[in-house]
């Protein structure tokens, strides 16, 4: 190793959200459409894939189809399969639909806590103990993600040392692994850095994964940081499609291929094939009906040399 080299993995684990948070702030596509952007994805080779949400279909009716998609995942092996749930009753319904594996939001501020979820943190909070009993008696896990980790659009900056006690009340109750959520895409690399050595300081051999938007183009400045810090759990949505219907101005997320061909041409290995993704992001875009924000779709993919223009 030299002074310039990079401290990065062998490999990581993408998880590929666009199937629940990249299509929540979508028009209701019919479930055809939602299982072609299933296949296309299980296609890329990747080993976790969040396939919807269980909640209520007034406040997200893109997803107001979450049993009929749950009774369709079988058909795919090899893949963990995960649904969030924003309460109880949704992993009920979760769990009763065939999905053990839960990713359950705490939001670490008050603020968009009652926005999203219509309770205080501290409520958000009570309720891990039930949700784990739920998915550890169907043999599955419990995640907490913690959104608004970093900051939130209603009250300002989110200080460490409460993200902090959200992921330690968490982990008691019995969460099995936490994901820090950057909601609205505000963070910055020191920043990942500095909140994920608190979070691990209180909640020693807890996996810590991330979910960063790219809101302010620092998404995958935030990733390689998470990276190089030891995170090998990570977000990503495919096309960069998604945000947060209830956190004003919070667009997509960071964006699957990119990722992808960020660590990929670093070496690190994800384990995805960039062609399968870009192929996944156009049955995407045909689906939404509108163009994606992702860079890298919108440039076709890698550079691909060309032949030189014949000059008189």
């Amino acid at each position: 190793m030299n002074e310039f080299d990079l401290v990065l993995p062998t490999e990581v684990d993408i998880r590929e959200v666009g199937m629940r948070d990249g299509l929540q702030l979508e028009a209701p596509l019919p479930l055809e459409a939602k299982l072609g952007m299933l296949e296309a994805l299980v296609a890329t080779g990747v080993r976790r894939i969040e396939a919807t949400s269980f909640v209520s279909p007034k406040a997200v009716p893109a997803l107001a189809d979450a049993d009929q998609v749950a009774a369709e995942l079988s058909r795919w092996g090899d893949v963990h399969w995960s649904a969030l749930v924003a309460n109880a009753r949704g992993a009920v319904r979760a769990v009763d639909a065939g999905v053990a594996h839960l990713e359950y939001v705490v939001s670490a501020s008050d603020g968009h806590s009652r926005a999203n979820a219509g309770r205080s943190t501290a409520d958000a909070v009570g309720a891990v103990g039930e949700i784990a009993a739920l998915a550890h008696g169907a043999g599955g896990s419990l995640e907490v993600i913690i959104a608004t980790a970093w900051d939130c659009p209603f009250d300002g900056r989110t200080p460490v040392a409460r993200t902090v006690d959200v992921a330690r009340a968490a982990v008691t109750a019995g969460a099995d692994q936490l994901c820090l959520g950057d909601t609205i895409g505000t963070t910055t690399p020191l920043r990942v850095v500095q909140l994920l050595d608190a979070v691990r300081r209180a909640c020693p051999g807890v996996p810590v994964g991330v979910h960063f938007h790219d809101t302010r183009g620092t998404g995958q400045a935030n990733a390689l940081a998470a990276i190089q810090a030891g995170v090998t759990q990570l977000d990503s949505s495919v096309g960069g499609l998604g945000g947060c219907p209830f956190a004003p101005g919070a667009s997509g997320n960071i964006a699957t291929e990119e990722l992808v061909y960020l660590l990929e041409e670093s070496g690190v290995r994800t384990g995805l094939d960039l062609d399968a993704v870009l192929a996944a992001a156009r049955i995407t875009e045909e689906a939404v009906g509108h163009e994606l924000p992702s860079s890298l779709y919108r440039a076709g993919g890698p550079s691909v040399p060309r032949p030189a223009p014949v000059t008189g």
